[in-house]
């Protein structure tokens, strides 16, 4: 299976970062005005994933969005387009950019200016058609020997929503070559993308060099022009005579689309970074990663498999990310953070540094708060931030930097009371604080506590070092990358967020910071109101066990629902409906933030599961099944069904009643259209998905992310082979100890464990080498997953 990792426009790990653009060009119609309110959009081939607010008059245009996602399917094209806003018609193309899936990597990671293209409706193409195609020899009426060529489309794969539905397609089979030579042969596609129907032509044997197959896909618009899907060509001479050729091709632009200059469109400024992981077979990585799991039990901690990798990756943040979400898994990460916390303790000589640096043990626990923690950020935050964002008060107190007419007594009453808020929503939160994250703040504080006995204060630095200065300051300075608002706010306002949180880090650090760095604050009044209340919340709440994490709010989404059973199945019967979840219910309604028209108790839900593209013939279909009749929503895209999914099953997963089977289709004309049982109230025919009844609901392909620690592991083998000569060099050499460059690098106590461990690691990763290597092998060019890429016209 291949394994996508997250894309972030200008962030990381399937990251995406829409920059800024320059120079836009006039667009097509009646406004060409060059002052243009623009926006980006983020699509997955023709989908659309993400847009960016709109911004206002500007040929160059700052966007400084991020956008970060798993890519929930296979894909040819990341694309990104600005389109010029219009109030009175459809929104205008200004120009697009289109990166291959293949080429992805090659910009991974860097800052790029990419030339915008026109928006042609011809080269907006996606999906795969595969092929049957068949030359033998035949004899002619008039007792020659001829070629006869077949051709048969199997089915189509990917082919993109035309309107918000699945397409309706055709297809034309032409052999191109001699002018006196063309001929065209029309097929209908059925809706299920798959038929039987052949091709046939007579082929000359010399002409065979010159020849190619067309096969053009349209969709079917009956009253309207169709509209182009793609086409590929195979030249006739790589068929063998009386041999079955078939196999897949990718779709492809026509080749006379628009010629505009790319230049007169402007360009766009993108950083990204994608991952894609090919995930073997489950049995592949079981030596790896019980190598890994094993590594809270190993002493030194600094001769275990994990603190190895995260030694040698230090200058990468994000390589201890798939470790810890292992670890999480398996339900290690509390015992192995405290190995590393202890050892980090050990080489700590002041109290008031504590757990300052960017070490392995800092990180470990910045991924995980951020893993464990999103919805209780969202919980405690999100109503405050939501609020400071849509109220607009100015907070400015720098004297430099106010605006004329500003009142610095005003604006220092506005942001003390937005610090107030924020302040006693974290204080006020312990009991949503996930059990996990305490489990790791109680063990750093008695770690501390034993480190630095004399100290009464250490064991609240401990805590709050992370739950203040790593969490929620992090999270009040940039809400966008929390999930806790959709958009980068706009400056005025991110600046206030910039005093609230260094506001909190304050706070934060009272324990080690001198009351005289305080005094210089704006906030002081808040801060002598609430130290005692800040001490007693890290000491007491935060370091002890709480109930389980409730589940936050969603904000309302726009979907497509059909109603609950009371008409016969059809179009007429979907309707758009805001959707939105709280830790108590499940609503829909007409208007946004308006009266809820149905509601649904979330104690009632007994299932949240995907449904089959075919019970209605709409992608991103998903049904929720509680006590009523089943409620079916379409979301608006394949990233937002996902979220649905996972979010709806937080909220549901320890519910009393909950199935264990579904059924993927709909009960229409007296069957199910899954399974065929004629009882609407047959048991499921599908297993549902599983969920983990604990503390933690995280869905974590181990595969994949100890996948992704080979191949971390495999991009940093010179390291491991110079940690490896260190180990050896120290074991052997017997004088006084002396500080060498390559002893430096690593963290090594124990030289001979420390090797074992770097050994076991070279073994495993090549037979993961090895495997890699079969399994590439095996993958036929021109299969489903390796199609071919064929001409262009």
């Amino acid at each position: 299976k291949i394994s996508h990792r997250p894309l972030l426009i200008a962030c990381s790990e399937a990251d995406l970062s829409s920059g800024e653009a320059k120079n836009l060009g006039p667009v097509s119609g009646p406004n060409r005005q060059r002052d243009l309110c623009t926006f980006c959009t983020i699509s997955l081939d023709q989908e659309e994933v993400f847009r960016t607010k709109v911004f206002d008059k500007s040929v160059s245009p700052f966007y400084g969005e991020d956008f970060y996602f798993e890519i929930p399917r296979p894909f040819q094209c990341l694309s990104f387009y600005v389109y010029a806003k219009s109030v009175f018609q459809r929104d205008l193309p200004v120009g697009k950019v289109s990166i291959r899936k293949d080429d992805l990597c090659k910009y991974s990671g860097k800052e790029n200016w990419f030339s915008l293209h026109p928006v042609d409706p011809n080269s907006e193409v996606q999906g795969k058609v595969h092929l049957e195609m068949r030359l033998n020899e035949v004899i002619t009426e008039n007792g020659s020997v001829g070629q006869h060529l077949s051709v048969r489309i199997i089915e189509c794969q990917g082919l993109p929503l035309i309107s918000g539905q699945n397409c309706d397609p055709y297809a034309t089979v032409s052999l191109v070559g001699p002018a006196s030579k063309t001929c065209h042969v029309h097929l209908q596609v059925t809706r299920s993308s798959s038929y039987s129907k052949k091709s046939h032509f007579q082929v000359e044997e010399e002409d065979i060099e010159k020849l190619e197959i067309k096969v053009d896909l349209w969709n079917n618009e009956n009253l309207a022009q169709d509209v182009f899907l793609g086409e590929t060509r195979v030249p006739v001479k790589i068929l063998q005579n009386d041999h079955i050729h078939k196999a897949w091709y990718l779709l492809q632009p026509k080749g006379n689309g628009s010629k505009s200059k790319s230049d007169d469109l402007g360009s766009l400024r993108l950083k990204l970074t994608y991952i894609e992981d090919t995930v073997l077979p489950s049995a592949c990585y079981t030596p790896l990663c019980n190598l890994l799991l094993k590594s809270p039990d190993v002493k030194p901690i600094s001769a275990s498999a994990a603190h190895i990798l995260g030694d040698i990756c230090r200058e990468r943040y994000e390589a201890v990310l798939p470790m810890v979400r292992l670890l999480l898994h398996h339900n290690r990460f509390v015992p192995f953070v405290s190995a590393v916390a202890a050892l980090e303790l050990d080489n700590t000589q002041e109290a008031n540094t504590i757990f300052r640096g960017n070490s392995l043990a800092t990180r470990c626990i910045d991924d995980m708060m951020k893993i464990v923690g999103k919805n209780y950020l969202a919980v405690t935050l999100k109503p405050v931030i939501d609020e400071i964002c849509e109220s607009n008060k100015t907070c400015e107190i720098d004297p430099i930097k106010l605006k004329e007419g500003d009142n610095v007594e005003v604006n220092k009453e506005n942001l003390q009371g937005y610090v107030q808020k924020v302040f006693s929503s974290i204080t006020q939160s312990s009991s949503s604080c996930p059990p996990l994250m305490c489990d790791v703040f109680r063990s750093l504080r008695h770690l501390a506590c034993k480190r630095f006995p004399a100290d009464p204060h250490v064991q609240y630095s401990a805590v709050s070092s992370f739950v203040f200065l790593r969490f929620f300051a992090v999270a009040v300075l940039s809400p966008h990358s929390f999930q806790l608002r959709s958009h980068h706010p706009d400056p005025e306002i991110s600046r206030t967020l910039t005093l609230i949180s260094k506001t909190i880090q304050t706070l934060g650090s009272w324990g080690s910071l001198s009351k005289k760095l305080v005094r210089s604050t704006i906030v002081l009044a808040v801060i002598n109101k609430q130290f005692n209340q800040l001490h007693f919340t890290v000491a007491q709440s935060y370091s002890s066990l709480v109930r389980d994490l409730q589940p936050c709010g969603c904000p309302f989404r726009e979907v497509q629902k059909r109603t609950q059973g009371k008409k016969r199945l059809g179009k007429k019967n979907f309707k758009k409906r805001w959707l939105k979840v709280t830790n108590r219910e499940l609503t829909y309604h007409k208007h946004k933030g308006k009266e809820a028209i149905c509601i649904i108790n979330v104690k009632n839900i007994r299932a949240v599961e995907k449904l089959d593209e075919s019970a209605f013939n709409r992608k991103n279909m998903f049904q929720v099944l509680h006590s009523e009749k089943p409620l079916y929503v379409q979301a608006g895209n394949c990233v937002e069904a996902s979220e649905w999914l996972e979010v709806l099953g937080q909220v549901c997963r320890c519910n009393e009643g909950r199935l264990a089977t579904f059924h993927p289709s709909t009960y229409s004309g007296g069957s199910w259209q899954c399974c065929k049982s004629l009882s609407s109230s047959a048991p499921g025919c599908t297993h549902c998905t599983t969920t983990m009844l604990a503390n933690l609901q995280l869905d974590i392909d181990c595969d994949r992310e100890t996948e992704r620690i080979f191949s971390l592991l495999s991009s940093n083998d010179t390291k491991l082979q110079d940690m490896e000569d260190a180990c050896a060099s120290m074991a052997v050499y017997q004088g006084p100890q002396r500080e060498q460059e390559e002893y430096s690098k690593f963290t090594i106590q124990e030289p001979k464990e420390t090797f074992q461990t770097l050994k076991q690691l070279r073994n495993i990763m090549e037979e993961l080498r090895r495997q890699h290597i079969v399994r590439n092998y095996t993958i036929a060019y021109g299969s489903l997953d390796n199609p071919i890429v064929g001409k262009t016209s």
